[in-house]
């Protein structure tokens, strides 16, 4: 007998073994059932859009001109709007079976603020989630006057800070080795993908018009605005075109035109890699992230505290002894805040994407025994099928939900004390970036 055979069943033995001793993920969930849920602080993205530009600035790079929406670039859309009423009724559902509402009726509306950004996308999403939380109540969906830059999602189009572009630029290059190209070469699978569905995936002849996304020529350089730098290259074109593909499908459109008729629900999985590491790269770096996240960070870290003390914090968004505040703002702001804090999910066969409707969820626990109250943050997501059949969200088909650890204080359950999680907000907090109350 060799070596190598005669230590194999010592091995499964230890592997065994180690399956035993080793939690099993939901034993890893904490337990909630000696605590009430007091607060939840959602940032959500609002629902399905249409693509944020006309289709001709598109067709450029298809062999077959892209389709039609029925509303203009980068507006909610009727089927968005569904989307996110279902949302609203499911949080209904979960935060009632949680305790922190009740299942019907309107008196919690009176302990609930919503705060969209002034886009319409934004607005119409908080109108989507009141409807479906709280049908036939009145709950007013707070935003900056039209026209008006709210510092809240958009800070560096206000100037709350000033952008160090050569620090943005070093810090990106110093996780793509310093070449932009290397994501090129990082993701070709993926980008031979996307072009091959532009390029109509053999179901027509070629375009020689057409400009291949491969053809694209890669840099990074310092900018002047927001973002604070300026990308190109393959990846940087390819990022939009996939979350095109992406709204499509969530949309429902026809199977011939979601993506041609080349583009199914692994397809957008597999595409989405690309808008994922576009966003991870250039946002998710934490020198980038704490720029953009800096005021929001600060906001959710009073409101809080707000409820943790019972008493009126300066800063905090919403009223004193609300249980509920929505934050309706963009990908832009879930990923910023994610990368300043460290955190990452993987839900419905995809890696930190952050999709319309997406959400992450901050949930303030009080322990009836005393103690000090804790933190437990997740995020969720209605997946792709869900989102293009509009499928009605309870028990029976819940949005899909990760929690997520907190490198700076989860511990193994999962949980953040307080003074842990608000520590762990402060120093992701840039004070720099954070703007002055009014």
């Amino acid at each position: 007998m060799t070596l190598r055979g005669a230590l194999r069943p010592v091995f499964f033995s230890l592997f065994s073994l180690f399956l035993i001793c080793v939690p099993r993920a939901s034993q890893t969930v904490p337990a909630t059932s000696g605590a009430d849920l007091q607060l939840v602080v959602i940032l959500v993205r609002h629902g399905v859009r249409a693509p944020m530009a006309a289709p001709e600035q598109y067709n450029q790079f298809s062999a077959a001109p892209w389709p039609q929406w029925e509303v203009p670039p980068g507006n909610l859309t009727a089927h968005g709007y569904q989307l996110m009423k279902l949302f609203g009724a499911w949080d209904r559902i979960k935060l009632s079976g949680e305790g922190l509402l009740a299942p019907t009726g309107c008196d919690d509306a009176a302990h609930v603020t919503i705060l969209a950004d002034v886009d319409q996308r934004t607005r119409q999403t908080g109108m989507a989630l009141s409807e479906g939380m709280f049908p036939g109540c009145s709950v007013a969906v707070h935003s900056q006057p039209e026209g008006k830059v709210d510092p809240l999602f958009r800070p560096l189009i206000v100037g709350v800070g000033h952008a160090d572009s050569a620090l943005a630029v070093a810090a990106i290059s110093g996780r793509i080795g310093g070449d932009p190209n290397n994501l090129t070469e990082a993701y070709r699978p993926q980008l031979d993908a996307l072009d091959r569905v532009l390029a109509g995936c053999g179901h027509g002849p070629a375009n020689a018009k057409r400009t291949s996304i491969l053809d694209i020529p890669s840099s990074l350089k310092p900018g002047s605005g927001d973002p604070p730098f300026v990308a190109r290259g393959p990846l940087v074109t390819a990022s939009p075109l996939a979350e095109n593909l992406l709204l499509e499908y969530a949309e429902g459109m026809s199977d011939a035109n979601t993506g041609w008729g080349c583009v199914d629900e692994a397809t957008v999985r597999e595409l989405m890699q690309l808008d994922a590491a576009r966003w991870d790269f250039g946002f998710r770096t934490p020198a980038v992230a704490r720029m953009y996240a800096s005021n929001l960070l600060d906001r959710i870290r009073k409101t809080i505290e707000q409820s943790v003390t019972g008493k009126s914090v300066p800063g905090a968004l919403g009223k004193p002894g609300d249980r509920l505040v929505v934050l309706v703002g963009h990908d832009t702001n879930i990923v910023t805040l994610a990368g300043a804090l460290g955190i990452d999910w993987v839900l419905d066969g995809r890696v930190d994407d952050s999709p319309p409707g997406g959400a992450l969820i901050f949930e303030l626990w009080r322990p009836r025994a005393g103690g000090e109250p804790f933190v437990r943050v997740a995020f969720t997501t209605q997946t792709l099928d869900q989102m293009r059949q509009a499928e009605p969200l309870n028990a029976a088909n819940p949005p899909a939900e990760a929690p997520i650890f907190v490198p700076a204080c989860s511990r193994p359950d999962l949980s953040c004390s307080w003074s842990g999680f608000s520590a762990a907000l402060r120093q992701a907090t840039d004070p720099a970036w954070v703007s002055a109350l009014p």
